[in-house]
C-alpha cells in the first residue's frame, strides 16, 4: 500500500468521498477488497460503471496488481478514465458505451456530480438526499452486453471478479453475462435499499438471485445514505461461489 500522504492516496480519497455520502476509512476498505482478490485469485476485474476511475485506483491503493478492464458511458468521465488507465499497462478501457441485457444504443441521464448518472428516471428519494445529484443533460450512447465482449479480455482459467456500479440497471448487466457468468468467482454489486430510480431491482432480488446461481454473501461495504435522517439508501454487497 502506498504511504501516508502519497499523491495517490490523496487521490484515492478524495475520490471515495466524491460517490455520495458515503462512510468508512477508504484506507479500511481497499485493504477489504484487496484482501478478498487474494483470496479467491482473483486476476481480471471487470469494472462496469467505472466513471472517472475510483474503483480502479482503490483496487491499486489495496495492492491489487492484476489486470482491470473498465466500461464508461459518459464522454467526460470516459476521458478522464482514459487518462488515468494509460498510466497503467494493466488496466484496459473499453470505447465508451453503457452495458446492459442488449445491443444497440440508449440516453443516459447525466447527473451534476457525474455518479449518480444512470439510463434510468431518478425517484425523489435520491435527488432529496442529495440535490447534487439531480440530472442536468443526457447523452445517447453505445448499448453493449458483457457477452459481446467478454472474449476480448477474458479467456478459459481466469478468474474473474465483476463489479456493477450502474445506478439502477444492475439486473441488466447481469443477464447480458451469461456466457461470462461460468468463469466469475465474485460479483459486487451496489444494491439500492429503498427505490432510487424508476423501475429498478432492489436488493431483495438480487439476494435471491445470486444464491439460486450458486453464490454466497461475502461481504457488505458501506454505500450511499441519507444524512438527514441516517438512512442507509445504498450499500455494495460481495457475492462469491464457495472456492
Amino acid at each position: 500500500m502506498a504511504p501516508q500522504g502519497n499523491p495517490l492516496q490523496r487521490l484515492v480519497r478524495r475520490a471515495a468521498s466524491s460517490i455520495g455520502r458515503r462512510f468508512g476509512d477508504p484506507d479500511a476498505l481497499a485493504a477489504q477488497m484487496a484482501a478478498m482478490l487474494r483470496h479467491f485469485e482473483i486476476d481480471v476485474v471487470l469494472d462496469v460503471g467505472a466513471n472517472t476511475g475510483q474503483y480502479g485506483l482503490s483496487l491499486r491503493s489495496g495492492g491489487y496488481s492484476q489486470r482491470i478492464v473498465s466500461f464508461e458511458p459518459l464522454k467526460a468521465a470516459h476521458a478522464r478514465l482514459t487518462s488515468r488507465a494509460a498510466r497503467d499497462p494493466r488496466w484496459t478501457v473499453h470505447p465508451r458505451c453503457a452495458v446492459g441485457n442488449t445491443l444497440g444504443h440508449v440516453d443516459i441521464n447525466v447527473a451534476q456530480n457525474s455518479v449518480s448518472s444512470s439510463i434510468r428516471p431518478m425517484l425523489p428519494a435520491h435527488y432529496e438526499a442529495a440535490p447534487e445529484s439531480q440530472f442536468v443533460a443526457t447523452e445517447r450512447v453505445d448499448l453493449i452486453t458483457l457477452d459481446s465482449v467478454y472474449g476480448q479480455y477474458c479467456s478459459a482459467g481466469n478468474r474473474v471478479w465483476l463489479k456493477i456500479d450502474t445506478q439502477g440497471f444492475e439486473k441488466e448487466v447481469l443477464d447480458g453475462a451469461v456466457v461470462a457468468s461460468p468463469a466469475i468467482r465474485a460479483v459486487q454489486l451496489e444494491l439500492s435499499l429503498v427505490p432510487l430510480y424508476e423501475g429498478q431491482s432492489l436488493w431483495e432480488y438480487f439476494l435471491s438471485r445470486m444464491q439460486r446461481e450458486g453464490y454466497e454473501l461475502w461481504a457488505f461495504i458501506p454505500g450511499f445514505s441519507d444524512l438527514r435522517t441516517g438512512r442507509s439508501l445504498q450499500v455494495d454487497v460481495v457475492f462469491a461461489r464457495p472456492a
